[in-house]
């Protein structure tokens, strides 16, 4: 272990449980019946102490890191002099390309002290991640450090914090008015996640050369009422795609949505020569295919970065609960202070200024119901 030098702290980290062997011996009550147990050879006795197998805890040298979004964060220490920083374009399996300071692409492994330390993530490193990477061999490296994350893309998978994007400045939030139709209630989870990621979230409704500009309107009203940008957009006839490439100028963005709304189309569109791979809808279905597999960092020649995503079906929400949800709804927030009870949930009390806004008019019916679906769901 590196000496503790000025700075660095040193602390204890709990390691995944699978690091650990077995230390009693498995089926001796059949042993036992079985006539096969020997006492003379048993374990009279077991100790457990800090030193022993049992241990899942190391104490490792870092730093003190702290961001509005995480502020007990603690990087690993690393050898500056024998390291290069750089920044994570795309984890496949075990391998992440990182670009490093003068724009060459390195094959980087990860740390096998990263990968065992007990975390709520899947994956320890994500696209758009700033590590500290040690170089070995042509173009080759391991990554030693990930540095603090802001701006992270998140959703819950299996459990677990399912890291899609870090280190981002906006979100735009791409689906389509038709083919597959549109799902108001896949964009208010993004938003719900945005909200509390700090992330700003743009609404890009693709695919508007299918259906009547009027269908529109309505969401389109509600949605820019609450200060949200929604670009309506056509890839294929590259209608309002001038507005949305000045979005992205000097910003770290990251497009996601669902399968087939065409994310990838858009980006072709935006940044001409890109030739990233499309696929059509599928016509069982109304489907869209996987056509990108992993997150990918994409330099703009506008300055700044756009993130290309694979489709999702479902966005389970992370970290967040019931209680937060109406605070990150940007229409109900101003409301939850003029209910009767502190602790109204807004879903069956009276005297509810949540309700009695839906009675109104005040409130969307259709956001309400949103609302509602994920305060009982995936938040709980």
């Amino acid at each position: 272990m590196a000496k503790k030098g000025k700075g660095q702290q040193k602390r204890r980290v709990e390691f995944r449980k699978n690091r650990t062997q077995k230390v009693r011996q498995a089926d001796i009550t059949k042993q036992f019946n079985r006539d096969e147990f020997d006492a003379d050879k048993a374990v009279s006795r077991e100790r457990i102490s800090g030193k022993g197998e049992l241990t899942r805890k190391r104490t490792i040298v870092g730093h003190e890191e702290a961001t509005d979004d995480d502020p007990d964060n603690f990087t690993v220490h690393v050898d500056k002099d024998a390291c290069l920083q750089g920044r994570v374009l795309r984890v496949q399996g075990l391998v992440s390309e990182v670009e490093a300071p003068d724009k060459s692409v390195y094959q980087c492994a990860t740390r096998r002290l990263l990968k065992t330390m007990s975390t709520d993530v899947r994956h320890v490193v994500a696209a758009g991640d700033h590590v500290w990477f040690r170089p070995s061999g042509e173009r080759e490296g391991i990554i030693e450090s990930v540095g603090p994350r802001y701006g992270v893309l998140s959703r819950t998978s299996r459990g677990r914090q399912h890291v899609i994007v870090a280190n981002v400045d906006q979100l735009i939030i791409v689906s389509s008015a038709g083919e597959p139709g549109l799902k108001p209630n896949l964009i208010d989870r993004y938003l719900v996640t945005a909200e509390s990621a700090g992330i700003r979230p743009i609404i890009c409704i693709n695919k508007v050369d299918l259906v009547d500009p009027v269908q529109l309107q309505t969401i389109v009203g509600v949605y820019g009422g609450m200060g949200y940008d929604v670009h309506l957009v056509s890839a294929i006839e590259e209608t309002g795609i001038d507005r949305l490439r000045q979005s992205l100028i000097g910003k770290d963005t990251v497009l996601s949505g669902q399968s087939g709304v065409g994310k990838s189309s858009l980006l072709n569109a935006i940044e001409p020569g890109l030739n990233l791979r499309v696929n059509a809808v599928s016509r069982e279905n109304d489907k869209g295919k996987h056509t990108t597999t992993t997150a990918t960092l994409i330099p703009l020649a506008t300055e700044g970065h756009v993130i290309d995503t694979p489709g999702i079906r479902q966005f389970q929400l992370w970290d967040i609960i019931p209680e937060e949800v109406a605070g990150l709804f940007r229409d109900i927030r101003p409301l939850v202070n003029h209910c009767r009870f502190p602790n109204c949930t807004h879903t069956h009390e009276a005297d509810c200024a949540v309700k009695d806004a839906v009675a109104d008019g005040i409130l969307d019916t259709r956001r309400y119901e949103s609302y509602c679906q994920i305060h009982a769901g995936d938040a709980a």
